[in-house]
């Protein structure tokens, strides 16, 4: 827990300069908005005998008004031709199994036993990690898992993945009335599992989308290809006019089970649940009053470069030739890094000047003055109303919410998915986003921080503005039916990851 602090602490100058980089490119888009809203707060403000001098003024310098006319349509042009896209999130869907997929810890624990593969210590060492892990008793498990005897095969598997995808896909389609020939751009992403046909062919071939539709099938980014999915359908809208992107993101489950005894990977097994979503993005400007957000920013960071970054999660065989992911000791320092270079980055586009400029003076007192002060961490909460973190665990959860400074409601959505769903990997965001909007929390105006963590080693983060107050009665999600017991007091124990 220090180390990871310490890595907080220590902030390389070239990811504050990426962030400000970022910034400044974007100045001239800043710079004439800003002066058509001044001329136009000025023009409001005229009276009718300022127009009559206006335009007598008008008729004796009309060479001189023809040529500012000109720069301003031409600086119009300039700003509308050059200045990205907006991005709106319309809306988005979150995969509930059925209830026969639920899967408590004592179900867990006959699963394991009935198997008969696992040492009696590592039955013990599963348990222990269940009790410490933040996970309830209504997690879901595909029922290929949970079927005495086990049946993982590629033909089940395929049957998870229809039964997410499809499920969530059809509630979106519903709720928004989007006829899927309007949906240009698909991008899919499942870590494990990548089939042939791909998981992108197989929602074309299910909904018969347009035969020229931009398709992507994003695999072996672990839990932070969520975002990495947004990020690549944001890029494909600033060059796509009038398009819709549908981003289906999920955790399959069936082929990635671990059935032998090797104790990093037997982590996998008591985190990993099933789960999924679907998101469907616009660059339509006549979508805005229909959709619920805008996107504001995406930044992503990647320490595969560094060799302990890159091992940290790692897919591989054990001994007796078992398949599993081995989760190494050191992931809260890596993620610790990630985190560190992510918000450093974000940190510009996002923070009050008065929080950049104390963080600015902390790290060059530090590091040009050579002084032993504190480096200041800048108070996101001035920045943003809600926050979702990836539910990857309680350790990770309990690392972010001190060093970021966070409070319990700020948490909320992350340990609550966490405990309700489990890691549904690369989908949880969403899980907690539909918490938040469950809960009655989102307003028109509150911006929420997305933060995603993923093997390689990756870091990404979202920036959404909310378009509107949601209302959760109106809106279908998996929690609704039971949002009231929520949030529950999950007993703090010692982590896992210690």
């Amino acid at each position: 827990m220090e180390k990871t602090q310490q890595n907080l602490q220590s902030v390389k100058l070239e990811y504050v300069k990426w962030g400000y980089h970022y910034l400044v490119s974007n100045a001239l888009h800043l710079l004439v908005t800003s002066l058509f809203v001044i001329f136009f707060v000025h023009v409001s403000m005229l009276t009718f005998d300022d127009f009559t001098n206006l335009l007598n003024r008008i008729k004796l310098n009309i060479v001189t008004v023809a040529f500012c006319c000109y720069i301003l349509v031409f600086a119009a042009t300039v700003n509308f031709m050059t200045g990205p896209r907006k991005i709106y999130m319309v809306d988005f869907q979150c995969h509930k199994p059925e209830p026969n997929e639920i899967c408590s810890r004592e179900r867990f624990m006959e699963l394991l036993v009935f198997v008969g593969s696992f040492l009696e210590e590592n039955l013990a060492f599963q348990k222990k990690i269940l009790e410490r892990s933040g996970l309830g008793q209504n997690t879901y498990l595909p029922e290929a898992v949970l079927c005495v005897p086990p049946n993982p095969c590629v033909a089940e598997a395929r049957k998870e993945a229809e039964a997410v995808m499809f499920g969530v896909v059809d509630k979106l389609l519903a709720k928004t009335g989007i006829n899927v020939k309007d949906i240009e751009i698909l991008v899919v992403n499942c870590s494990l599992f990548n089939p042939t046909p791909s998981l992108s062919a197989m929602i074309v071939n299910h909904y018969k989308l347009r035969r020229n539709i931009v398709s992507y099938n994003l695999g072996g980014m672990g839990c932070s290809a969520g975002l990495i999915s947004l990020d690549l359908a944001k890029q494909l809208l600033q060059v796509h006019p009038n398009t819709y992107a549908l981003v289906v993101s999920m955790k399959n489950i069936t082929l990635n089970w671990y059935w032998g005894n090797n104790r990093s990977m037997l982590l996998s097994n008591c985190l990993f649940r099933m789960g999924g979503a679907a998101i469907l993005l616009s660059n339509r400007q006549s979508d805005r009053c229909l959709s619920k957000y805008q996107l504001v920013h995406t930044v992503r960071t990647h320490k595969g470069a560094d060799s302990c970054s890159f091992n940290c999660v790692y897919q591989q065989e054990d001994i007796t030739e078992q398949i599993g992911v081995s989760i190494s000791k050191n992931l809260m320092i890596v993620a610790g890094e990630a985190l560190k270079t992510n918000i450093t980055t974000l940190g510009p586009l996002v923070l009050p000047m008065s929080e950049q400029l104390l963080f600015l003076a902390s790290l060059i007192s530090r590091r040009i003055l050579k002084t032993n002060i504190k480096l200041y961490i800048p108070d996101f909460k001035l920045a943003f109303e809600h926050f979702c973190i990836h539910a990857g665990g309680r350790g990770v959860l309990d690392e972010i919410e001190k060093n970021l400074k966070l409070s319990k409601w700020h948490m909320e959505p992350s340990r609550m998915t966490l405990y309700r769903f489990g890691n549904t990997s690369s989908s949880s965001l969403w899980y907690e986003l539909a918490y938040s909007e469950a809960k009655g929390r989102i307003k028109k105006g509150d911006r929420t921080w997305q933060i995603a963590f993923g093997l390689g080693f990756k870091c990404n983060s979202a920036v959404w503005r909310a378009l509107q107050t949601i209302d959760p009665v109106k809106d279908k999600s998996p929690w609704m039916e039971e949002i009231h017991r929520f949030p529950i007091d999950v007993p703090k124990v010692e982590s896992i990851m210690s």
